[in-house]
């Protein structure tokens, strides 16, 4: 009964953060972080500066190795992982749209979304290139497929970052505040292939300072301080009625601008 019990529950969570810890030297970044992510839920995490929210995304797909606890990704513990192959096929189910677009900046955009796939799955470019031409036709840039980064707009680079990291096939995509570079006519057209996605199923952690994207499409808000989760729940709980203190002292300053 166990067993078919934590397969089931495997099944439905898709990522497990058991006891998450980061130092950096003497600086503790995360000290203890908990949370479950079920399969398509939209997760937004949200808090000020320096409460170890980028470093939380990073320690999912190991991009940080964490000092302490483990993460469980599709059941398995990946913390235990050591060989970078077997890390790198983890890490292939793992989307991940910075906040830097990080494009080449010498490649057209079809080239940018045609490379990974090549050089990572192995596709040849009669495979991929179809694939990406349909990605960039969901971002509404199929107008753009041989064009360089230099010549589009922020909004632009980093819908095609975000069609790059769907060429993929990721089983879950941890965005971290990709709009926070843009100017702000900008942010709409990111925030609504996000919405897209999100609509679709995609299972998506997405550090944020949107409140209103958090409160329109996410399914939880979990609130970090101090390299922990102070609150977390659905969004019309924690930004419309926070219990915390400190989550409320937040929210008084962000929702006021």
């Amino acid at each position: 009964m166990t067993t078919n019990g934590q397969a089931m529950n495997g099944d439905r969570i898709i990522l497990q953060l058991q006891g998450v810890q980061k130092s950096f030297g003497r600086l503790d970044v995360l000290r203890g972080v908990d949370l479950d992510i079920p399969r398509g839920s939209v997760t937004c995490v949200i808090g000020p500066s320096g409460s170890g929210k980028s470093t939380l995304l990073r320690c999912i797909n190991l991009l940080e190795r964490p000092t302490g606890g483990r993460v469980l990704f599709e059941g398995q513990d990946i913390t235990a992982i050591r060989k970078e192959d077997e890390l790198n096929a983890v890490r292939r189910r793992m989307g991940m749209v910075f906040q830097q677009f990080n494009l080449f900046p010498h490649k057209s955009v079809l080239e940018n979304v045609c490379l990974a796939q090549e050089k990572v799955l192995g596709r040849d470019r009669s495979e991929a290139r179809p694939r990406a031409e349909a990605l960039l036709a969901r971002v509404g840039l199929a107008n753009k497929l041989n064009e360089f980064p230099e010549r589009l707009s922020g909004g632009q680079q980093q819908r095609v970052a975000i069609a790059r990291a769907l060429a993929m096939d990721p089983h879950l995509m941890l965005f971290d505040e990709v709009t926070s570079a843009l100017d702000p006519e900008l942010v709409k057209e990111v925030l609504d292939v996000m919405k897209e996605l999100a609509a679709e199923g995609m299972t998506m952690v997405v550090v944020t300072h949107e409140m209103n994207f958090a409160r329109e499409v996410a399914d939880e808000v979990v609130f970090m301080d101090g390299g922990v989760v102070v609150e977390q729940g659905p969004p019309r709980e924690v930004l419309d009625n926070p219990q915390n203190e400190r989550t409320k002292r937040f929210l008084g300053l962000v929702l006021e601008h």
